[in-house]
């Protein structure tokens, strides 16, 4: 179960397999029920799939990740926590180089760059947090 670590904030240990995006994105869905802006949620929703995927995909499976999610005055956080401090990938890219439309992966950070308000990645002491913003989630 979610662990709610604040009023406006939820933070969930999620297994290190490809069942983690589901369960992602089941909390990212609660989370944000009751907010006055769909088109947001459903782009959250996409949006953490993403890193939840790529965090499943990209790391080796050295212990559980981590999904939290932060209601902002201004919108909304999600961070996704790894155990590897490798960086992500082209996630700040200054230049798009379109994916090559016959491969099955390639897509995920374009659509976190595009599809974010803002969007980045950090150290952290137990590896890196993947992340991104959306403005305008407001409460009814």
């Amino acid at each position: 179960m979610p662990e709610a670590s604040g009023p406006s904030s939820w933070r969930i240990a999620l297994p290190h397999t490809t069942a983690a995006v589901p369960i992602a994105r089941a909390l990212i869905r609660t989370a944000l029920a009751d907010l006055d802006a769909s088109a947001y949620r459903d782009t959250a929703e996409l949006l953490t799939a993403e890193l939840v995927a790529n965090a499943v995909e990209h790391t080796a499976g050295k212990g559980p990740i981590e999904l939290v999610v932060r209601l902002l005055p201004t919108g909304c956080r999600v961070e996704v926590h790894d155990r590897d401090p490798e960086p992500p990938g082209d996630l700040v890219a200054e230049h798009d180089t379109p994916p090559d439309p016959w491969q099955e992966h390639g897509r995920g950070l374009l659509l976190i760059r595009t599809l974010s308000a803002t969007c980045g990645h950090r150290r952290t002491d137990r590896g890196k947090a993947v992340w991104f913003t959306l403005p305008g989630l407001q409460s009814p």
